[in-house]
């Protein structure tokens, strides 16, 4: 998965899984990071219970360099 894909995608969320696919990190990094300190990811997380989503366009901009 490449930010190009991401971008391509029309879903309002992606999971860690594929974020981490673009950082080039492990997916249990974004989740605990999201849990324990979600301002320091630089892009912003929704926690519902266990499971952890990120907003697509935020992403996106956040890896162009772009403010969330």
């Amino acid at each position: 998965m490449t930010l190009d894909d991401i971008r391509r995608m029309d879903r309002a969320v992606i999971t860690p899984a594929i974020a981490a696919q673009v950082l080039g990190c492990d997916p249990a990094y974004i989740r605990v990071a999201a849990r324990d300190a979600p301002e320091q990811l630089g892009f912003p997380v929704v926690r519902i219970g266990s499971r952890t989503k990120i907003p697509r366009e935020a992403f996106v901009r956040y890896m162009e360099g772009g403010r969330t």
